[in-house]
C-alpha cells in the first residue's frame, strides 16, 4: 500500500481492482465478540466496503445504514444483503452528516482523507446517549511503512491516542485492546476499543 490521501478516487479504484469472492467475506472477527451481547437497535456503520460487517448486524436484528465514498464498493454490497435492513450511502465521511444518532456507530480499518483520530472523534459524536462506539482499526507499529501489506503510518493509530480523544466525563471505556492476526496470510496488528456514551 503506497502513500495516499485516501480520497473518492483512490477508493473507487481500490475496490475496482479488488478481486473477492462471490461470497461476502465474513465479517471481522471483533465485531460478534464486542457487539453480540447488545440488543438491536439502529447502528452505523462508518466506511463499511462491501458491507460485512453491515450485513452481519442486518442478520442480527439491528438497522443499518451503512456508509462509503465508494459507489464501487456499495453496488457489490447491494447486491449481496437483500434483507431490507440496511440502508446504503455514498457519503464522504468527512464532510457528510447523518442528521441524527445511532444506538451504534462502528468503523473497521476506515481511512478517510483526514487525520484518523480526527475521524474517530467526528463518528463519536453520532452515538447516541447510552449507545456504543466501536473502532477496530491498524495499529501502528515500528513496521507500519506502507509497503509489505503494512498499512502507511497515517492511517495507523495506538491504543492511547483512541482513548485519549474519548473524555471520560463522556465516555465509559469497556475494551481496549491490541491483538495480532493473521488474515490472507499476513499478520494483522489490530487496535479495538469499545465505548459507552454516558452523556
Amino acid at each position: 500500500m503506497t502513500d495516499h490521501d485516501f480520497g473518492k478516487d483512490y477508493w473507487d479504484e481500490h475496490w475496482h481492482q479488488a478481486r473477492h469472492p462471490a461470497d461476502r467475506n465474513a465479517p471481522n472477527p471483533y465485531l460478534a465478540e464486542e457487539i453480540g451481547d447488545l440488543a438491536p437497535g439502529t447502528a452505523l456503520d462508518a466506511g463499511c466496503g462491501t458491507g460485512a460487517e453491515a450485513a452481519w448486524l442486518a442478520s442480527h436484528g439491528w438497522q443499518v445504514t451503512a456508509a462509503d465514498i465508494s459507489a464501487e464498493a456499495l453496488a457489490r454490497a447491494a447486491a449481496l444483503e437483500t434483507s431490507g435492513r440496511v440502508r446504503w450511502v455514498e457519503a464522504d465521511l468527512t464532510a457528510w452528516d447523518p442528521g441524527t444518532r445511532f444506538d451504534l456507530v462502528m468503523t473497521h480499518y476506515a481511512h478517510p482523507a483526514m487525520p484518523q483520530l480526527d475521524f474517530y472523534e467526528r463518528i463519536s459524536a453520532w452515538v447516541a446517549p447510552g449507545g456504543t462506539l466501536l473502532i477496530v482499526g491498524h495499529l501502528h507499529t515500528a513496521d507500519a511503512t506502507g509497503h509489505d501489506h503494512h498499512p502507511p503510518a497515517h492511517a495507523t493509530v495506538t491504543l492511547d491516542g483512541i482513548t485519549a480523544t474519548l473524555d471520560g466525563a463522556r465516555w465509559k471505556i469497556t475494551t481496549a485492546e491490541e491483538h495480532v492476526r493473521t488474515a490472507g496470510g499476513n499478520p494483522l496488528h489490530d487496535v479495538v476499543v469499545r465505548a459507552t456514551r454516558l452523556a
